[in-house]
Order: C-alpha cells, then sequence, then structure tokens
C-alpha cells in the first residue's frame, strides 16, 4: 500500500486527509493519505524513516520554505517560486528521493483568473510567508503589480498602519496569505479600512475553512467580489495526484 500525506503545523482540520481518503474509496485505490503534525522541521526526517511506503507529500504552514534543504531536486517553478508544498518520494540507492514543486501557483492562477476585470492591475498580498511566494509568481506573470503587506516593516515592505482609504482605492485587488480568519480561530481579520472597499474590488482569501471568513463578508458586504480559497484547493489536490502518479 501507498502512503500519501499532508505534513504542517498544527493540522486542527484537514481537507487534505478527507478528499483522498474518499478518492481512494472510491477509485479502489490501494493507498491512504496520513496527517503528519510536526512542531518543528527538524522531526521531517522521521516521516520519512519511520512511513512505510511513503510516496507523495503535501506541505502546508509552516514549513513551506523551512523544507527545501530537504528536497534532492527542485523543479523550474518551485525554484523561481521559493517555496515547496509539493514533494515526490522515489527510492534511489536504497534511499527516499524528493523531488519539490509547487501547485499553489497553478490553483492560485487557475482559481484566481475568472473573476478578474481589466481595473485590477493592483494588488495588495497581505502575509509574506511560503504563500505569498506563489501569489507574487502569478501576478508577476500575468503583469499585475502588487505591494507586500507584513506586520514587520522591511524594505519594499509596507505594513498594516500604511494602509490608507486612498491606497485601498488605488490597489483594487486584495489577496490574503495569512492564517488569520482560519478555523478554530475564526474571528480573526486582517486590519484594512473596509470603509474604502467597494464594487470595483476584488478580495481573495486563501483560507478554505470558513467558507466565509470575516476578511470575505466584511469585502462581501462593502459590495466587493468576495472568493474564497476552496477551489484553489481542489485544483491543488488533483495536481498532486497528477505529480505523484507522472
Amino acid at each position: 500500500m501507498k502512503t500519501f500525506g499532508l505534513v504542517g503545523y498544527p493540522l486542527t482540520q484537514s481537507f487534505s486527509q478527507k478528499y483522498f481518503t474518499q478518492k481512494f474509496e472510491k477509485e479502489k485505490i490501494d493507498a491512504q493519505y496520513l496527517n503528519f503534525s510536526i512542531e518543528s522541521i527538524g522531526e521531517f526526517p522521521e516521516i520519512l524513516d519511520d512511513t512505510e511506503g511513503l510516496a507523495g507529500l503535501n506541505v502546508t504552514i509552516p514549513y513551506k520554505e523551512k523544507v527545501i534543504p530537504f528536497i534532492h531536486e527542485l523543479d523550474s517553478i518551485a525554484q523561481k517560486v521559493g517555496a515547496v508544498n509539493l514533494i515526490k518520494i522515489e527510492e534511489r540507492k536504497n534511499k527516499p528521493y524528493l523531488l519539490g514543486s509547487n501547485s499553489d501557483v497553478y490553483g492560485f492562477e487557475k482559481s484566481l483568473k475568472p473573476f478578474l476585470k481589466p481595473n485590477h492591475t493592483h494588488a495588495l498580498i497581505l502575509g509574506t510567508g511560503g504563500a505569498s511566494k506563489a501569489v507574487r509568481y502569478v501576478l508577476k506573470e500575468l503583469g499585475i503589480s502588487f505591494k507586500m503587506v507584513s506586520r514587520k516593516p522591511k524594505t519594499d515592505w509596507i505594513t498594516y498602519t500604511d494602509i490608507t482609504p486612498q491606497l485601498i482605492k488605488e490597489y483594487p485587488l486584495i489577496i490574503n496569505t495569512t492564517p488569520l480568519g482560519m478555523f478554530p480561530n475564526i474571528e480573526g481579520c486582517p486590519s484594512l479600512p473596509f470603509e474604502a472597499i467597494n464594487g470595483n474590488h476584488l478580495v481573495y482569501d486563501m483560507i478554505y475553512n470558513p467558507l466565509q471568513t470575516v476578511l470575505l463578508k466584511k469585502a462581501s458586504d462593502a459590495g466587493a467580489t468576495a472568493v474564497n480559497g476552496y477551489e484553489m484547493l481542489l485544483l491543488q489536490a488533483e495536481k498532486s495526484w497528477e505529480y505523484w502518479n507522472k
């Protein structure tokens, strides 16, 4: 039996495990999907050593960048993005050989494009972690300029206190890559001047649980198009299966 799984922390809920377990049952595939909740990336080698039949992994917060030193070979997209959320495991010379890719790019671009309008030429990216790197890559490919928004000031990044109503008007595409508002802390929400958001705005939240975060509710109430991360997740899941089996 082949084993696949999700590496992250904390894994309080897992779309992937439910999705793949149902897929394996429905399509009569002899495989299992496990959650590997590790408090430190230093525990990652134990997963490789102790899991029989391990053939592939998904990687989530907070290890999309920290896992890279363990990867033997990155594909071109993972190299350009600088983050890995998809790993294929082969056996070479009786040892695990890890190939790394990034399906965030595919899932985000394909789920974003149907909602883009001609005025969405400037974006605010909330958060600066591994997921934001995939967003940056996609926006560059689409010719959309952007500003990075971080809690901590850094060269070329702005902080939440820098986001004025005027800036919101100038940046009609807002993408949340942070876990603010994700289950179980569903009351969380990025600090924005929501009074400046209107029907010209597209607000995309990578969170899928809950389907409507506080951010998306406030954006929707203000007249914006509000999109959650569920479609992105479905696209990524199928991309993972394709990558593991090619």
